[in-house]
This record gives C-alpha cells, sequence and structure tokens, in this order.
C-alpha cells in the first residue's frame, strides 16, 4: 500500500486507480544473487497493520517463526503526504533505523525516486537503505530462501509439488479481490465501479464454493493462497463493504466464507497479527477524497470473530506435518482494545 506522490491524500478516488508494480524488486536470497544475501538479524521489515499486502508478510513471519532473524517496525497507520512515518515510536523515530519517514529509506536507495512509499518494505540495517517493496516475491522468498532460519515446525506454505495450482488461485485472487476492491473503490466512474464490484463478488462467490468442501483453498494445509486471501477477507466488512462500497452483501452473511475466514483468524498467527483500530482509522481518515469527513464508522461488532466456524469438521490440518507458532512477541502483541 503506497501514498504516491501528487496530490496528496485527497486524489484517493479522483483519479484513475492503478495498482502500481514494485519499482524496488531485489531479492534476499541464500545465495545472494542479487547483493542481499539471507542473514539473521542484518534485514528490518517496515509494515503498517493497516494495510492487506503488508498484512501478508506480517503473518508468514510469525507463520515461518521469524521475529529473531527479521525485525519488525510499526508505522503510523495515519499517513500524512511523505507517506509512512514512525509516530508510533518515542520520539517519532524508528529505534533501529533512526529515521522518522520510511521515504528516508527510499531515499538512500535512490535519491529523487519519484514513485511512491509503499509497505511491506525490507531494510538494510547497516546502509540504511531500503532492499525491497516488491509485496508479490517478499512472502515467497520468505517461505522458500529464508527456509534455514525458519523454527523448528515451520509449514510450508510454498510447497513444490502444488505451486502450479497455487499460483493459478493466487493469480485469481489478486485481480478480482485483492486488487479487485481497490479498483472498485477509487473508481471515478459508475461503469468502472460496477465492473469492479460484479467481478469481486463474482469471484468471492467461486471461492465459497471451492471452499464449501474442502478447509483450505489448496491441498489440505494453510498456503501462501490462504495467506493473501485472508488478509482481503479480514478486512471487507470493517472497511470494504461500506468505504470501498463492495456491498452486495456482507462477509458474514456468506456462510461457507465467514466461516473460512474465522477458522483462519483463529489460528495462531493470523487473527493476533490484526489490528482492527488501525484498518479502520487508516482507511477512513486518509482516503479523504472519498471520506471527507474522516469520521471513522463505530461498527462492525467485532465479537463474532471468535465465535465457533466448525471448519474442522471438513478435515486438514493447518500446519500440516508441523505446529503451531509460540505466543506474540509482548513489544508485537496488538492492544486489546483493537481486537474481537
Amino acid at each position: 500500500m503506497s501514498r504516491d506522490d501528487g496530490d496528496g491524500n485527497s486524489a484517493y478516488g479522483r483519479r484513475a486507480f492503478k495498482r502500481s508494480k514494485a519499482h524496488f524488486a531485489d531479492r534476499i536470497t541464500r545465495d545472494g544473487r542479487d547483493g542481499w544475501p539471507v542473514e539473521a538479524g542484518r534485514y528490518r521489515l517496515v509494515v503498517s497493520r493497516a494495510c492487506p499486502w503488508a498484512s501478508r508478510s506480517l503473518v508468514s513471519r510469525r507463520l515461518l517463526g521469524l521475529e529473531e532473524a527479521l525485525s519488525l517496525a510499526v508505522a503510523d497507520p495515519i499517513q500524512d503526504d511523505r507517506s509512512w512515518r514512525f509516530t508510533l515510536d518515542e520520539d517519532g523515530r524508528d529505534p533501529v533505523l533512526g529515521i522518522r519517514y520510511l521515504g528516508e529509506a527510499y531515499d538512500r536507495r535512490e535519491t529523487g525516486y519519484p514513485g511512491g512509499v509503499s509497505v511491506p518494505a525490507v531494510v538494510d540495517v547497516p546502509s540504511g537503505k531500503l532492499v525491497t517493496n516488491d509485496y508479490q516475491q517478499l512472502t515467497l522468498d520468505l517461505a522458500t530462501e529464508w527456509s534455514a532460519l525458519h523454527r523448528e515446525g515451520a509449514p510450508d506454505l510454498y510447497p513444490d509439488k502444488l505451486r502450479d495450482e497455487i499460483d493459478e488461485v493466487m493469480a485469481d485472487v489478486y485481480e478480482d479481490v485483492n486488487n479487485g476492491v481497490y479498483r472498485a473503490g477509487f473508481a471515478t466512474g459508475q461503469e468502472e465501479y460496477e465492473a469492479a464490484c460484479a467481478g469481486v463478488f463474482r469471484r468471492l462467490e467461486l471461492l465459497a464454493g471451492r471452499l464449501r468442501g474442502q478447509r483450505y483453498l489448496v491441498g489440505d494445509t494453510i498456503t501462501e493462497a490462504d495467506i493473501r486471501l485472508f488478509t482481503t477477507l479480514v478486512r471487507f466488512d470493517a472497511v470494504y463493504h461500506g468505504h470501498f462500497k463492495c456491498n452486495r452483501w456482507k462477509l458474514t452473511e456468506n456462510q461457507v466464507l465467514w466461516g473460512y475466514v474465522r477458522d483462519l483468524y483463529q489460528t495462531p498467527g493470523f487473527g493476533d497479527t490484526v489490528d482492527f483500530d488501525h484498518i479502520k482509522r487508516h482507511y477512513y481518515q486518509v482516503h479523504t477524497g472519498i471520506n471527507p469527513t474522516r469520521v471513522v464508522p463505530l461498527g462492525p461488532d467485532l465479537s463474532g470473530w471468535l465465535t465457533s466456524h466448525h471448519r474442522e469438521e471438513l478435515g486438514g490440518r493447518p500446519f500440516g506435518d508441523g505446529t503451531p507458532p509460540g505466543p506474540v512477541r509482548a513489544e508485537e502483541r496488538v492492544p486489546a482494545a483493537h481486537t474481537p
């Protein structure tokens, strides 16, 4: 999720929406072929808990047990026109990188970079330079290239024998759901909006049909495909239904998808990364082009997230031959007031 240069936050919903490709697509790999070898403690992951693209990396990092190897910086959910800032930290600076704005790490990598400053971002701590903002590749590399640093019992989130099917499912989810809600929400005309919104619900109905008889999207364990669908579904009723006008029905009204997303939410590594306060305040207060009053709604009621889902009746093994991740580190816990 980025804050593009130009007209600032008021531009959301006032100009044609197009998802930018990651400009900094270097990869951190076991062989260091791009100049960035996997190394415990060298890199810092910068996220916003409001952002679905960044939330993928939060879930992956927890499930794989990379907390010690890859440190975490959480940005303020309320951007200003310089984008992501570290005002949640003492003195408004990230305590490891020593910067006030994520854009400073971008500038150290490429002076005068004309694009937006986006999360997730991985920063090289010794140099303070941005390494990558490639949200599509980052979690795949965490699952594969970082395997030597995974915790004991970490699940295989991108199993080799299922990758073709996982890739196919993820491509459809990205086009119609992950990005589709944005194309609907930031549409500048009726036809554009209707086409995007119809695409969102057409895909959701197809996914519900797929998940009616199986617990997870591909195979019988959690994979990268589930992570990518979860981060959109968990935001659906809170922001996409109202703020982005994806309101043909609420997620809570679809028995299959509501059960599926609650199953994941209640799985260690998923719900314990979600901050509903950050999500709501970011969307409603930053996107002033479509919500000029910046008023944040009181709802929806979150209590249903902890109710029984009965998805275990479909079988499946969440972590395969592995085990759940351990407790959340104290400094990374989401405040209780921001959860169900």
